[in-house]
């Protein structure tokens, strides 16, 4: 399994400067690239490469797996474009967000990520240091830092590609590891997760997270930005910029924190993990306007992620189950009726009488279909 390691450069000034111009020279090649991709009409690498390859290395002084690496990102980036554009995630046909992404060369910004591989980037854990290629040369014994895990898992991990990124005026190296799983447990049992608004997760045994504390620092935030947007002026821009990047990380670790107790939960009582599938869900869900931010501005798909690659460095498997119905069905007696949600917050089922929280009782339906699902996935095969 492979996971990203993020540590952080501390190059001289000659060295940021150096670096610097690598990734400005990396990034307009990369913008000249993807104008010519979309002028002759060719997204895959190796036919791409044979109009570019030369002239990016000419013109711009990259060495061999530099431009490479410049043509393949382009290929990637158009093949995420792509597949956002049959998402639906930019726009009706016919809109002006599509047509734009649809008819318009990929843009780079000059401090976009650029990939290293092991030819151009090489790594001492005993100094700490590292040496990479740049359009001045080689560069040796640049220090790096980082946590007390990050530079464990440099040290000890395999290492694949890494990512140079310049943000908030810091140098990053972002590696992938290989981590090795750990043993499958035969799960007693699953662990529902249901995702929502009022509570981020409510599992099936009635523990919720990330509840009234941080809504109120979402209301905050959404608060904020509506201030900044109104102002329009260059300044709210930046800070906007800066402020969305502080959001994203605030709620990464808030999705560290649910997930890493979901699953420690999970393996302490030998349980598996079942969790809705979440392809689809702002689609899917109707909410009130006032909800509609709420939901836009969380990322579920993220804490599933981080569910699933926890789980599997614990050995704790994890599904994805159907949600429908699972908020009006009663986990009891399986009743199902749209009169059984009163309101947001309470289940009062109308066959049997149970009442419940509206989420627990949802999470105690997914649960359940998890089991059911994993007996139907490992089943033994009769004739």
């Amino acid at each position: 399994m492979k996971l990203v390691v993020q540590v952080k450069l501390q190059p001289t000034p000659e060295h940021a400067s150096a670096l610097e111009s690598t990734l400005r020279a990396c990034n307009t090649a990369a913008s000249e690239v993807a104008a010519l991709a979309r002028d002759v009409g060719v997204y895959r690498n190796y036919d791409l490469r044979k109009h570019v390859y030369a002239g990016i290395r000419n013109d711009h002084g990259l060495g061999a797996q530099a431009a490479q690496h410049v043509i393949k990102k382009v290929c990637d980036a158009y093949k995420t474009l792509r597949a956002n554009i049959r998402a639906g995630n930019l726009g009706k046909p016919g809109s002006k967000r599509r047509r734009s992404a649809e008819t318009n060369p990929i843009r780079f910004r000059w401090q976009a990520a650029q990939p290293y591989d092991a030819r151009m980037l090489s790594w001492q854990p005993d100094a700490q240091t590292v040496s990479i290629w740049t359009v001045a040369g080689r560069l040796k014994g640049i220090a790096y830092t980082g946590s007390p895990d990050q530079l464990k898992a440099i040290a000890e991990l395999p290492i694949g590609e890494s990512d140079l990124v310049h943000r908030d005026g810091m140098w990053l190296l972002s590696a992938s590891v290989e981590v090795a799983e750990a043993e499958p447990i035969d799960p007693q049992g699953f662990i529902g997760v249901d995702m929502g608004i009022v509570h981020i997760a409510t599992d099936s045994d009635g523990r919720t997270y990330a509840g009234k504390e941080l809504n109120r620092y979402r209301r905050r935030q959404i608060r904020l930005r509506q201030r900044l947007q109104a102002k329009g002026t260059k300044s709210a821009k930046r800070l906007l910029a800066r402020r969305r990047r502080t959001e994203a990380r605030h709620a990464a670790n808030v999705n560290h924190v649910i997930s890493k107790s979901i699953v420690a939960e999970a393996e302490r009582t030998s349980r598996g993990i079942a969790v809705e599938e979440l392809t689809g869900i702002r689609q899917r869900v109707r909410l009130r306007k006032p909800q509609r931010a709420a939901l836009h501005s969380w990322s579920f798909a993220q804490l599933g992620q981080f569910l699933t690659y926890k789980g599997r460095r614990a050995g704790v498997p994890m599904v994805q189950v159907d949600p429908r119905y699972t908020s009006r069905t009663c986990s009891k007696c399986g009743h199902r009726d749209k009169r059984n949600r009163p309101d947001q917050a309470t289940f009062i089922c109308r066959s049997c009488g149970v009442v419940a929280h509206a989420d627990h009782n949802a999470a105690a339906n997914i649960a359940q279909r998890g089991v059911d699902g994993w007996g139907a996935v490992n089943r033994p095969y009769a004739a």
